[in-house]
């Protein structure tokens, strides 16, 4: 699916869950889509980017189609700096305003926003990453995380690896090194990864990187003093322009 056809998607999806904006929606002459981003701060390299292309694409939605079902979409930007705090102070300032749908672009925002969603019926898409848990729309009927989870993409790396081993009895006895972010959204598969470990009966050892210049070398070497031969299971994101450092 295109990234065309999953913004119309959310965007309809989001029009479905608050039906009672229908009508205000329709009598008026935008629709309202607020986004926290982080152009700013240690992840502006990757925040930049987003920011500059969601925009973009909003801008095309609106000159090329002429927004969605002919009512133009308004788009307005709150710096986060990827922090929790100005992340709900972005989310206070703007659900005010009829917001259609939060996109937070951080779990540690997604996981302070996931109660006051349902208090304020305001639909919050975290696509991809968040409260994993979220995706059960028993409980958590305001908040989306399509297409994949944290524990979904940890149950498929193990199972990768299980196929290139020769099958998931084949990692009995095997070792496993996770290197994560140390922060929400880097810790949200490690329960994942253990639950794993014990059902298929591989070592698991888990080693947290930080923020600051989140270096890799220190770690590598940790994991692969004594660990021939394991496998590494890497999901972090790193600082402004740091490349990983392996030596």
């Amino acid at each position: 699916m295109t990234s065309r056809h999953w913004c119309v998607t959310l965007l309809i999806a989001a029009m479905l869950v608050v039906p009672a904006a229908g009508p205000v929606a329709a009598q008026s002459s935008s629709m309202f889509i607020p986004s926290l981003v982080y152009r700013t701060g240690p992840y502006a390299p990757s925040g930049i980017p987003f920011a500059n292309g969601f925009s973009d694409f909003i801008t095309m939605i609106n000159e090329r189609d002429g927004g969605v079902n002919g009512v133009k979409l308004a788009l307005e930007e709150c710096e986060t700096q990827y922090d929790t705090k100005q992340g709900v102070e972005c989310y206070e300032k703007l659900k005010g305003k009829a917001a259609l749908v939060f996109n937070p672009l951080s779990t540690g925002i997604t996981y302070q926003l996931v109660p006051k969603a349902a208090v304020d019926k305001v639909p919050v898409h975290s696509m991809g990453y968040g409260m994993t848990a979220a995706a059960d729309g028993r409980w958590f009927p305001w908040v989306f995380n399509f297409p994949t989870t944290y524990w979904s993409q940890a149950s498929a790396v193990v199972r990768y690896i299980g196929a290139q081993e020769g099958g998931m009895d084949k990692l009995k006895g095997k070792k496993i090194v996770h290197i994560f972010h140390n922060s929400p959204y880097g810790k949200e598969a490690n329960p994942t990864l253990e639950t794993l470990s014990k059902q298929h009966q591989f070592e698991l050892t888990m080693l947290a990187v930080t923020e600051q210049g989140c270096r890799l070398v220190g770690a590598l070497s940790q994991a692969d003093a004594g660990e021939q031969g394991a496998r590494r299971l890497a999901q972090f994101r790193l600082a402004p322009g740091v490349a990983p450092e392996v030596e």
